[in-house]
């Protein structure tokens, strides 16, 4: 499919689930159309915010310790296609693929053996999911807001069987909160390899930041402002194409390293102001609002914009 073909019906089908939450209550991929308008449009958007999350793993020198992969709730399957070509097709030897509606499964399994036709490419049995098996390198992308509480409990049950988990979430608060749970409930198993600057509770929970969230912008590909298909795309689903929000785990078995307390993490965006610049940190020491004075490192501020 191009964007000539592309199904407009089936996109404002998708997005009007997505706005109203009545994604969550059943299969919302019925046609191979859907999945491939989705896939062109939505996903892609998606695929751009795994590129920086993966960005920051390989500038932080971390590598998959797993050649298998499990795309849990793949959709289109563009999470797991976007992380083998990032660290390379012949860093896996499996890809499993799962997802409520079967349509999908097909969908993201055909994808991937078409676009890595070295890797043995398989659907996930429910047999599978209710074992006690290894799962490799467990792969969520834009899950959580589909699940239960039931449904949660089932997902902890199989993160727990993984090596290691990259889990990329829409950067909305109460989306981004709700990954901060899963966070709390995995953080003594693993070791948080990103966002975060240390092992501790996430302050972000802590008594008087009721209004924070932990979140980041991912740059699209700056051609798409001038690309006609994309600002037609934009204007029709009502979306700020600049925008791409993000929030994200990724967590290994690896031993945990000595935490140096100088690091922190900005959350979300900085705001500049004519005197100073202002950012929200988060660091071992808690989360805290900070200013930067232009007189005292202009430098500095330059960056921080």
């Amino acid at each position: 499919m191009d964007w000539t073909q592309l199904n407009w019906t089936e996109l404002d089908r998708l997005r009007d689930g997505f706005l109203s939450g009545e994604a969550a209550s059943g299969p919302y991929w019925n046609t191979r159309e859907a999945l491939e308008a989705y896939d062109l449009t939505y996903a892609e958007r998606i695929g751009w915010k795994w590129d920086h999350v993966i960005r920051e793993l390989v500038l932080r020198g971390w590598t998959p310790p797993s050649r298998t992969v499990f795309d849990f709730g793949c959709g289109s399957g563009v999470a797991s296609r976007r992380v083998i070509e990032a660290f390379g097709p012949g860093t896996f030897d499996a890809l499993r693929v799962w997802d409520h509606a079967a349509q999908a499964c097909d969908y993201a399994a055909e994808k991937a053996s078409k676009a890595f036709p070295g890797l043995d490419v398989s659907q996930a049995t429910v047999g599978f999911l209710r074992s006690d098996e290894p799962v490799g390198l467990l792969v969520l992308s834009h899950v959580i807001n589909e699940l239960d509480d039931a449904g949660k409990a089932e997902l902890l049950g199989l993160a727990k069987r993984a090596q290691a988990i990259l889990w990329c979430e829409p950067g909305t608060k109460d989306t981004s909160r709700l990954l901060g749970t899963m966070h709390e409930a995995l953080r003594h198993a693993f070791r948080i390899v990103a966002p975060c600057t240390h092992a501790g509770a996430c302050p972000i929970f802590s008594p008087g930041k009721e209004r924070d969230w932990c979140h980041f912008f991912a740059p699209p590909p700056s051609s798409i402002y001038a690309d006609p298909n994309w600002v037609r795309f934009g204007q029709r689903a009502g979306i700020d194409l600049r925008s791409l929000p993000y929030a994200f785990l990724a967590l290994d078995r690896g031993p945990r390293q000595p935490e140096d307390s100088r690091w922190g993490r900005i959350i979300g965006r900085t705001e500049a102001f004519k005197p100073y610049t202002r950012f929200l940190n988060c660091s071992a020491s808690g989360l805290e609002e900070v200013a930067v004075h232009k007189r005292d490192d202009p430098r500095l501020i330059k960056e921080l914009e």
